[in-house]
């Protein structure tokens, strides 16, 4: 349990820590916005394929309570597994945060002055967090191989082409709440991010079960 704890709260930590830090880097190499989001969006998906890599044999790479609850759901893991899973992914995240501001003289947790709100940027979120968990939960039950590359492809994809920038990670969101940089949320949009990244979630794990039992139905014809 100590070493799923460490990898979730080590692994959440890098993964906020390069979101945060390339933002950051972002802004102090130029001003063009686009090129801003491509720095921060290049830089993630190399780090989120290697921490995927690297942790997936210790703690299955969740750096996602909402994969983590997925998981809990389908009976995949314990509730006492739940719950150090998600303090580990909260605690990691901000630690995460609280490094990128260090290295980049940004404080140590200062709140996000950069709103994310309106009903474009909250469907672009639930887009993002479907397109997450169905595309996780297809690779477990097809058991296919690369996820660290699979996962990461929807991600680089979908920092573009969501009107959010595809944050779907509620451990993550609250924890670039506590940077002023370019990767920072405001805390005042963090609740209904959540909010939408959950209904995001639950449509995403509900289109996979679909494809599971119009599977199984046609096995049986």
């Amino acid at each position: 349990m100590l070493a799923k704890f460490a990898a979730e709260f080590i692994g959440t930590a890098l993964l906020v820590a390069t979101v945060v830090g390339s933002g950051a880097m972002a802004q102090s190499l130029t001003q063009d916005i686009g090129i801003q989001l491509l720095i921060n969006t290049i830089s993630t998906v190399f780090s989120l394929g290697l921490l995927i890599y690297l942790f997936a044999g210790l703690s299955g790479s969740h750096f996602n309570p909402l994969v983590s609850i997925s998981e809990f759901i389908g009976k995949r893991l314990s509730g006492k597994s739940l719950a150090l899973y998600i303090s580990a992914q909260f605690s990691g995240g901000v630690l995460g945060t609280l490094l990128a501001n260090q290295m980049f003289e940004k404080g140590t947790l200062v709140a996000s002055t950069k709103v994310r709100e309106g009903s474009s940027i909250w469907l672009g979120e639930i887009v993002a967090t479907a397109g997450l968990l169905l595309i996780i939960e297809l690779i477990r039950i097809q058991k296919l191989q690369a996820a660290a590359i699979v996962i990461t492809s929807w991600i680089g994809a979908a920092y573009f082409f969501t009107s959010s920038t595809s944050f779907a990670n509620p451990a993550v969101t609250f924890a670039r709440a506590w940077t002023d940089t370019f990767a920072g949320i405001a805390p005042e949009s963090v609740p209904l991010f959540i909010v939408f990244q959950i209904l995001g979630a639950t449509i995403g794990v509900l289109t996979a079960r679909l494809f599971v039992a119009t599977k199984k139905e046609s096995s049986l014809v």
